[in-house]
């Protein structure tokens, strides 16, 4: 049994995978859940991605097994073509490497939505190239408050009227309608650029995006896991 854990901004996921099959998934709110989880159970191999809590403490709460840290450094199934890849975040990496498990061999483009909007592109030859990095809608909704004297902070949401009759519905038509506009204007830039392009949506908001977008997307909540266990399993084998 290989354990991965994604420690992100604001949750942890963590999921039991036999070979490439997902067995269970776990979803904590705090890392003591987590330790707590790690305390009473034991696997053949873990990897850990952690964007929060630093990676080597996640690891010493693991006392069986193999244990891999995610960095670029790592033996990876992917080709890393990053400018910059001591800056890169792990959870990117997980992102596209799994990826190719879903569109092998195919240009594709990963949308991660979560506390930001991550843009992936993996050519069909393996290569990630890299993308964009955007605002989420939670974090545009916060700025809007934050950096305003008197609008609203606004912490549910729904699809709106493109024209908005209140300021809570201006807000709500600005901030949802043009991530839409953006999202969709990426996904036809990234069409007319590059052929046979596969495009995936993930992360915490990817629920808002999945019915609302124009171009068909392959939706794929666990993504980020699969493509740990897909780490995991390409350094097993070396």
């Amino acid at each position: 049994m290989n354990l991965v854990i994604d420690f992100g901004n604001t949750r942890i996921k963590a999921a039991i995978f036999s070979g490439t099959k997902l067995h269970e998934k776990f979803l904590f709110s705090t890392s003591q859940q987590l330790k707590s989880f790690l305390e009473k159970e034991k696997f053949e191999h873990c990897i850990v991605s952690s964007v929060n809590e630093p990676t080597e403490e996640v690891v010493s709460w693991i006392d069986s097994g193999k244990k891999l840290l995610l960095t670029t450094n790592l033996p990876l199934p992917v080709n890393i073509a990053y400018a910059t890849p001591a800056t890169l975040g792990v959870d990117r990496i997980a992102a596209v490497c799994g990826a190719i498990e879903i569109f092998p061999n195919r240009n594709c483009l990963v949308i991660d939505a979560g506390t930001c909007i991550n843009y992936e592109f993996i050519d069909a030859e393996f290569n990630y190239h890299g993308g964009a990095i955007s605002p989420g809608i939670k974090m545009r909704f916060e700025a809007l408050h934050k950096f305003t004297a008197r609008l609203p902070l606004i912490k549910e949401f729904n699809r709106t009227e493109l024209v908005g009759n209140s300021t809570e519905s201006c807000m709500t038509s600005g901030v949802l309608n043009g991530v839409l506009a953006e999202v969709n204007g990426i996904i036809d830039q990234y069409s007319k650029k590059f052929t046979d392009l596969g495009v995936i949506l993930c992360g915490g908001d990817a629920y808002f995006f999945e019915n609302n977008l124009k171009q068909p997307i392959f939706a794929a909540p666990d993504l980020v896991l699969y493509g740990l266990n897909r780490i995991l399993e390409h350094n097993v084998g070396h």
